[in-house]
């Protein structure tokens, strides 16, 4: 089973999700059985962060000096996985969600679950660097979005 430690340096989160650990909780109870990870332990950390943070982050660690939707940080290249592992940790932006700012709560929590989705495939080895990794991902990311969405409305 997947065990998710959600922290927020950000208080706008609050305003849209208001028990953020559920939240994050019931998206990955609703995953297809294969990224359940039955009879194991699988842990990641998730850090709902703002623009100007996750700036600091991506000039640190990926030498780019801009803020981005989010940041995956992949424990292993090559996953395994066990008995008991830590996938690693995913960064989310909370502006970059937030825009319009008239957006109703369905629409922006839909935009954060495939976000959390596509960070969750990144900790899992999938990419997008390569046209073919980007469909392959991109097509794995509508089926989980597709399933969690049919569980969690």
């Amino acid at each position: 089973m997947i065990s998710i430690n959600v922290f927020s340096e950000e208080k706008a989160w609050s305003k849209r999700l208001k028990n953020k650990d559920i939240f994050f909780k019931k998206i990955c109870r609703a995953f297809p059985k294969k990224y359940k990870f039955l009879n194991k332990k699988v842990t990641l950390t998730l850090l709902l962060s703002n623009n100007q943070n996750i700036k600091k982050l991506n000039k640190v660690f990926r030498k780019k000096n801009k803020s981005t939707d989010i940041l995956s940080f992949p424990l292993d290249k090559k996953i395994k996985i066990s008995k008991n592992t830590y996938l690693g940790d995913i960064i989310i932006s909370y502006n970059y969600l937030d825009k319009p700012r008239s957006q109703n709560l369905k629409s922006f929590k839909e935009k954060v679950t495939k976000l959390f989705i596509h960070g969750f495939l990144h900790l899992l080895g999938f990419d997008h660097k390569k046209n073919k990794d980007y469909s392959k991902m991109l097509k794995e990311e509508n089926l989980l979005f597709k399933s969690v969405q049919s569980k969690i409305n």
